[in-house]
Formats: C-alpha cells, sequence, structure tokens
C-alpha cells in the first residue's frame, strides 16, 4: 500500500448525550497523513447539548451536564466542523453511526468518501467472530501510547481507530482494493458494483 497515493482523510468519532437521535457532545476529527494520526492539525469540538446527558450516556464516555454547561452549543461550532470537514473522505468504526449523526448536524455537508474499519475488520480478520474497537485494539495491539484522552472519548477512540486503519490498510495493495474493502454499500466512495470484491 502506497500511503502517499491516499486522498485527503480524516478519522472521525462522536460522542452523543445518549437520547435518540443523539446530540452532539463531542466530535474529533483526527488527519492521517504519511500512515501516520496527525495530532498536530486534529479538530476537537465539545459542545452542550440541546438536552440533558443521560446517566447511561455519562457512564460511557464521563462527560456531564455540569461540564458541558459552559462550552458552546452546536449552531456556534457547527461551521467550523464543517469547513474543517471540507470534502475530505472520513473513516470511523461502524461508520454508518457516525455518518448518519454527522450529516444530521451538517445538512448540507458530504464527504468524498466513508471508510468503515469495523468492514474493513470483518475483510481482514474474517475468523475474528468479534470486531468491537476493544477487541480490534486486542487483536491488532496498535500503539495507543500517544492516543489523548481515555477510551469511549471522542479524541482516544479516533487515535485508536486511526491506528487500526493503518495497519490493516498495509494489508491491501491498492487504495482502491481498501475501498472495495471498506466502504459499506449506500455510502459515499463506494466502488461500482463490478468492481467489488467477491
Amino acid at each position: 500500500m502506497n500511503f502517499a497515493t491516499w486522498p485527503a482523510l480524516l478519522v472521525v468519532d462522536v460522542e452523543g448525550n445518549g437520547t435518540n437521535p443523539p446530540d452532539l457532545v463531542e466530535t474529533a476529527a483526527l488527519p492521517v497523513r504519511d500512515a501516520r494520526p496527525d495530532k498536530s492539525t486534529a479538530g476537537w469540538w465539545l459542545t452542550r447539548p440541546t438536552r440533558p446527558v443521560t446517566p447511561f450516556a455519562t457512564r460511557v464516555h464521563g462527560l456531564t451536564n455540569t461540564y458541558l454547561a459552559d462550552k458552546p452549543a452546536w449552531a456556534d461550532v457547527a461551521d467550523q466542523v464543517r469547513a474543517f470537514l471540507g470534502n475530505a473522505w472520513i473513516c470511523a468504526h461502524n461508520a454508518h453511526t457516525d455518518y448518519r449523526v454527522l450529516t444530521a448536524h451538517l445538512p448540507d455537508w458530504e464527504p468524498a468518501g466513508v471508510l468503515d474499519t469495523l468492514r474493513l475488520a470483518k475483510d481482514t480478520f474474517p475468523d475474528l467472530g468479534t470486531y468491537s474497537l476493544d477487541k480490534l485494539i486486542e487483536h491488532v495491539q496498535p500503539d495507543l501510547r500517544e492516543a489523548p484522552g481515555a477510551r469511549h472519548r471522542a479524541t482516544f477512540d479516533a487515535y485508536a481507530t486511526a491506528q487500526l486503519l493503518i495497519a490493516m490498510a498495509s494489508r491491501y495493495d491498492t487504495w482502491d482494493q481498501l475501498v472495495a474493502a471498506a466502504v459499506p454499500p449506500g455510502l459515499p466512495g463506494g466502488v461500482l458494483p463490478s468492481l467489488a470484491r467477491p
């Protein structure tokens, strides 16, 4: 895999307030450049939700209503997030979720394409059985010493997902092969059916 040929790519992760549909409370977008996550140019936004964070959501990511009370509302940062994402490719673990939430919050935004490390892992490790982020971290053993934050925070999960993407992508010869394995059906960037992997 020649990583230098990759288009602009951001690994994204979002955390919500626990409602359905969710209000965003944390959004991270981490560029991948030259086969490395680039923390120096990453985007990170904490936002005060319209509806309170549920106790369950707080138990997952640790973000409380008190902590978020003085953070900007989503409407105050939406243009900044949209400009940062631009029309780059995005990657996420179980990407349908992040893509659906982001497009709901940014109705005029569309990425060039969407890579899903969950889908990619099933192609890369067909016998693994389960494909949660924790299971893949355990299996691949990526270097997470420089990961910001803690597990279930958007910054950490984006960094871990980026390291998993890089590790798995090295098993594919070309970007097109990676796309065929990693873009979920119906999401932007997918290859024509005649080019898809069997």
